[in-house]
């Protein structure tokens, strides 16, 4: 699927790229943390949980986790620009819609429970 790998790379260098910026502790993500006033121990986090998912989209085993992991963050990012930040959700919307097509196409890899139950002894 060229389609699901180039936007898996695309969006896995974008998002990876800002988590990075937010743990170098660039001045516009600690000045937008502030604004958040959650404190900068969220922006460590979600500069974590970006690489990670970034990371995570490359990797078949985990990619559509990963998309759909991403997707949670991003539609917080959403929520955060509007009720809190009172900026445009552009960008984390552009993102999530980007995530939310990987997962859909790549929506048979996820981990499914099992409903056989194993026989009692």
């Amino acid at each position: 699927m060229i389609t699901a790998w180039t936007l898996q790379i695309l969006l896995g260098f974008a998002i990876a790229g800002s988590g990075l910026l937010k743990l170098t502790g660039d001045p516009a993500m600690v000045t937008l943390f502030a604004d958040v006033a959650a404190g900068q121990w969220l922006r460590l986090v979600v500069g974590a949980l970006e690489i990670a998912g970034g990371v995570g989209l490359l990797i078949p085993r985990v990619r559509a986790l990963a998309a759909l992991c991403l997707l949670a963050l991003l539609l917080g990012a959403t929520v955060t620009n509007l009720a809190v930040l009172h900026t445009s959700p552009f960008c984390a919307l552009v993102f999530a819609a980007i995530a939310l097509v990987i997962l859909l196409l790549r929506r048979q890899e996820l981990p499914t429970r099992s409903t056989s139950v194993p026989p009692r002894s």
